[in-house]
C-alpha cells in the first residue's frame, strides 16, 4: 500500500511540475511580443493641395498583421505583412466634382450648400519595415523605432457629402475610382515605448492621376498620430 501511495504522489508532484512548466512557457511566449499586430489611429492631411481649399478635423485608420524575423545576436528585426488602411479628409467649401458625366478632369469646386464633404479612401496594403528594439524578445518592453515602406491597392474611393433637404437629413455618395491611382507607395516611421508609438507616413506618389496639369495631380497624402503594437 505504501509503494502504492509513495507512485501515486511522485506520479501527481511529476504532473505538477510539467504542468507548471507548460503554463511557464505558455506565459513567456505571450509576454514575449513581437508586435504581430500594428494598430494605427491618425490626423490626415493632403501634402501641395491647393491654398484655397481648406480641410477639416481628417480621420485615419490602418490594421496590420506582420511577421517579425530577427536579426540574430542584435536588436534589430525585419518584419512584413498584410493590412488595411482607411483615410477620410473633409473639405471645408469645397467639393470634388468626379461625374464621369460631366467632366474627364477632377476638380475642386466651391460649393457651401453641404454640411459635411468627405473624400474617402480604403487600401489593401502590403507594410515591411525595418525594426529596432532596446529588449529584443519583448516588445511590450523598452524603446523601440522602425522605418518602413508600405504598398498599397485602391480597394475604394468615394465623395460622402451631408445636408438639409426639405428638413431632413440627406446624404449623397458617390464611388468613383477612375481618377485615383490605383497604387499607392509610403514611407512610414514609428518611435515609443513599450505598446504605445508615434506614428507618420508620407506618400511617395500622387493621390491623383496626372490629367495634364490638373492641381490634383499634386496632392500627396500624409499621416501623423499614434500607434498601439502588440502580439
Amino acid at each position: 500500500m505504501r509503494k502504492i501511495f509513495f507512485t501515486l504522489t511522485l506520479m501527481a508532484v511529476s504532473y505538477g511540475v510539467f504542468a507548471q512548466e507548460a503554463m511557464n512557457k505558455a506565459m513567456s511566449s505571450i509576454t514575449r511580443s513581437r508586435d504581430f499586430l500594428v494598430v494605427s489611429l491618425t490626423y490626415d492631411g493632403w501634402a501641395s493641395r491647393p491654398d484655397s481649399v481648406g480641410t477639416g478635423l481628417n480621420r485615419g485608420f490602418n490594421i496590420a498583421f506582420m511577421y517579425d524575423f530577427p536579426v540574430n545576436k542584435t536588436n534589430l528585426s525585419l518584419a512584413a505583412g498584410l493590412g488595411i488602411g482607411t483615410s477620410g479628409v473633409f473639405l471645408q467649401d469645397h467639393t470634388l466634382n468626379m461625374d464621369d458625366n460631366t467632366t474627364n478632369v477632377p476638380r475642386f469646386q466651391r460649393d457651401e450648400s453641404f454640411k459635411k464633404y468627405k473624400v474617402a479612401t480604403t487600401y489593401l496594403e502590403l507594410p515591411v519595415e525595418l525594426r529596432y528594439r532596446s529588449v529584443p524578445d519583448n516588445a511590450n518592453k523598452g524603446f523601440k523605432a522602425a522605418l518602413g515602406f508600405k504598398i498599397g491597392n485602391l480597394m475604394n474611393a468615394h465623395t460622402k457629402a451631408r445636408n438639409d433637404l426639405g428638413g431632413s437629413k440627406n446624404t449623397v455618395k458617390v464611388a468613383n475610382k477612375r481618377f485615383f491611382n490605383s497604387w499607392r507607395y509610403a514611407a512610414t516611421a514609428r518611435v515609443g515605448y513599450g505598446n504605445w508609438a508615434l506614428y507618420g507616413s508620407y506618400n511617395l506618389n500622387a493621390l491623383f492621376k496626372d490629367t495634364g496639369g490638373n492641381a490634383l495631380s499634386d496632392i500627396r497624402p500624409y499621416s501623423i498620430g499614434i500607434a498601439i503594437s502588440g502580439l
